[in-house]
């Protein structure tokens, strides 16, 4: 037995030599047996190219996979035979391991305990050995030409080529261990796995003489173990099967079962063959496993769009369940909390519509056991809690900005449970969801008050006024949280007449509401007071210019009163206002009235007063910018149009006057009012 690579050749002979080192990377094999294959042309060895192809990707791929660093390939051919050494310079002891002449087969266990590739070597090599050195580890294999292995013993098994009548356990070639150790996927299959776990099996069942063999695959779906791949017949009754598990990562389970008589190499071979495939496997795991998780988190992209879509409190809780039935459970409930910490059903779902009685049923019962007590469990302390009885699933809280709102529950499917990755994304769905109620419920709070705010700033109701009609229209802009700056009153005035006051404070919110208030107030104690209307719209121009805040207001008054006959009397100021459209009941519209200045910008302003009469079914219709500034694309709808579309209401009440116009301004775009609008009408009602 010789313990160095170089040993049994003499040194006088023609020799072939390369050293290469090479990357530790999946291209090394190929470049590895690039390099064999040359030495083997060069040297006139092409009958050992099968064998030592075999065993160098075997050595080379070892290395890769353990070392995980630089490799260096020497390769000596001489007259008789090859020498490979793949050493790499992973740290080890300083010691030498030679394993000795190919085929003990007493030796084959111990040699496959160790590993798949050596067990090859063991196979096809003349002699083999390692070498430990401070710099690393080096395995070298010594190939001989047939008849000349000098001591060495040839080997029991026949070469390739044997006749039928020769023993089917013998030994398989190196060119069907090379073709079981090379196989691969075909990634332009249809099923590539499948196929590829079918010509395995078929190769290593051929290679033992199996009669049949199956490989069974549990992905973890809830659908069991799965034949992936099947091979010859149906195991007999009472036959000992061979059985080998596949090394794959959880969820996945599998296994290699082969009907085959006891040999040396079955079980080697199909533990190799289990190896390759658990190998495939895991690549099948870990690709799926991504494609899960993209799509986990395109569905928790889409939860969180459609959540964030809705302010409305129970339109949020109904979409809940929608969203995780049936994807994630078999059904769901929601359930929020009151402040006494009581739980009260808010929305639910189930994948099968006619058990949602029974499911209401069973989440209603009460007792220690039952599921409302341990939602209320998960509502307190806040962390997840399971489900048992006929609905078993879990409960996770709906917690946000540490306010606990009540829980999310979920079923499980009846023949699937929840993995890590759905318990995940079912909290993480909770978290998402619970976020969505708090702001539905905090935009509600935001609308009430703003609704409250606006509805302080305009008159509950007009006036009803004989001889005298009047009529209001107020759109709130698109966003109802928002306080806008609009609005309209109508005051008596002491000498009788009435006041009619139309209104837009500059921007929108609390801040604007203040100034709005504040102008309606002034103007209601200046004209109570007896003051006239210039002087009025003076003093609050000194009131708003002495409050600076950059806030600016435009008005318009309208003092009416009984004229002659049937007449009505109108004293007409703007101050910066547009100017409005006087309705004749004749037919006809125009606008009226001379610009002013608006209040709140200069220290001084001008308010000319335009004195109008109204004849029976004349009417004056007021209005803010939020209609003649209502925009379909660049498109305006001016006050051109409104004039437009007031000309056909001549005759009509003043009602029917201000809902017609409100009616075109809205139908004029199909987005939702950027600005206030707010028409009030003034209509001569003698008869």
């Amino acid at each position: 037995m010789s313990t160095e690579p170089g040993a049994g050749t003499d040194a006088g002979r023609d020799e072939h030599v390369r050293r290469v080192r090479l990357p530790a990377d999946n291209r090394t094999p190929a470049a590895a047996r690039a390099v064999v294959r040359s030495v083997l042309a060069e040297a006139d060895l092409d009958e050992l190219l099968n064998e030592a192809l075999l065993l160098t990707t075997e050595l080379s791929t070892n290395a890769v996979e353990h070392a995980r660093t630089e490799l260096d390939i020497e390769v000596v051919a001489d007259q008789i035979g090859l020498t490979v050494t793949v050493s790499d310079f992973a740290a080890g002891p300083v010691d030498e391991l030679v394993v000795g002449i190919r085929n003990d087969t007493d030796q084959i266990g111990e040699v496959s305990a160790r590993g798949r590739g050596l067990l090859l070597v063991d196979h096809f090599a003349s002699r083999w050995g390692t070498t430990y050195l401070p710099t690393g580890k080096g395995v070298w294999f010594r190939l001989d030409r047939h008849g000349d292995h000098g001591d060495a013993p040839r080997s029991p098994y026949p070469p390739p080529g044997r006749t039928d009548s020769e023993p089917a356990t013998s030994a398989p070639s190196a060119a069907a261990m090379s073709e079981l150790t090379q196989t691969r996927p075909d990634p332009y299959a249809d099923e590539p796995l499948t196929e590829f776990a079918t010509d395995l099996l078929t190769r290593v069942a051929e290679m033992v003489g199996a009669a049949g063999g199956v490989i069974r695959l549990d992905r973890g779906e809830g659908e069991g173990p799965q034949v992936l791949a099947r091979y010859g017949r149906q195991p007999r009754p009472g036959n000992e099967l061979l059985r080998v598990p596949l090394a794959v990562h959880r969820p996945y389970v599998g296994e290699l079962e082969l009907d085959a008589a006891p040999s040396a190499y079955a079980r080697p071979l199909a533990v190799l063959a289990a190896e390759r495939l658990a190998l495939h496997l895991e690549n099948d795991r870990l690709r799926r496993a991504d494609v899960r998780r993209s799509a986990w988190l395109t569905f928790l992209a889409e939860a969180s769009e459609l959540l964030a879509q809705s302010l409305d409190v129970d339109l949020t809780m109904a979409l809940i369940p929608q969203l995780v039935v049936p994807r994630l459970g078999q059904w769901c409930a929601v359930h929020t909390a009151d402040e006494w910490g009581r739980l009260r059903l808010a929305a639910s779902s189930h994948a099968d519509e006619s058990v949602l009685p029974q499911l209401h049923k069973v989440l209603e019962e009460s007792g220690p056991d039952s599921v409302q007590a341990r939602l209320r469990e998960a509502s307190r302390t806040g962390s997840q809690v399971p489900l048992g009885g006929p609905m078993e699933g879990f409960a996770v809280p709906l917690v946000a900005r540490s306010q606990r709102l009540g829980t999310l529950a979920v079923g499980r499917h009846q023949r699937h449970r929840h993995d890590p990755d759905e318990v995940a994304v079912l909290e993480d769905v909770a978290r998402r969801a619970g976020l969505a109620i708090e702001n539905a419920r905090i935009h509600a709070e935001r609308r009430r008050v703003a609704q409250t705010l606006q509805q302080s700033l305009l008159p509950p109701v007009l006036p009803v006024v004989e001889r005298i009609g009047f009529a209001a229209e107020y759109v709130p802009t698109g966003d109802e949280a928002e306080v806008g700056g609009d609005f309209y009153d109508v005051v008596p005035l002491p000498d009788g007449r009435w006041l009619v006051v139309v209104g837009d404070v500059s921007g929108k919110g609390v801040q604007a509401a203040a100034v709005t208030g504040l102008v309606r107030d002034v103007i209601r104690v200046l004209v109570g007071d007896g003051k006239p209307l210039p002087e009025a719209l003076a003093r609050l121009n000194d009131t708003l210019v002495e409050r600076g805040g950059g806030r600016y207001c435009t008005l318009a008054l309208a003092a009416v009163g009984p004229g002659d006959g049937d007449r009505l009397d109108v004293s007409l100021h703007l101050a910066g206002h547009d100017r409005p459209v006087l309705l004749h009941g004749a037919g006809g519209a125009n606008f009226v009235g001379i610009g002013g200045t608006a209040l709140g910008l200069l220290d001084s302003i001008t308010s000319p007063a335009a004195e109008i009469v109204l004849a029976p079914g004349d009417a004056l219709i007021f209005y803010t910018d939020g209609v003649t500034e209502r925009r379909r694309g660049r498109e305006l709808f001016g006050t051109e149009r409104l004039r437009e579309a007031a000309a056909p209401l001549a005759g009509y009440s003043a009602d029917v006057v201000a809902a017609r116009l409100r009616a075109t301004a809205i139908n004029f775009s199909v987005e939702s009012p950027r600005d206030d609008i707010a028409i009030l009408v003034l209509r001569n009602d003698a008869l």
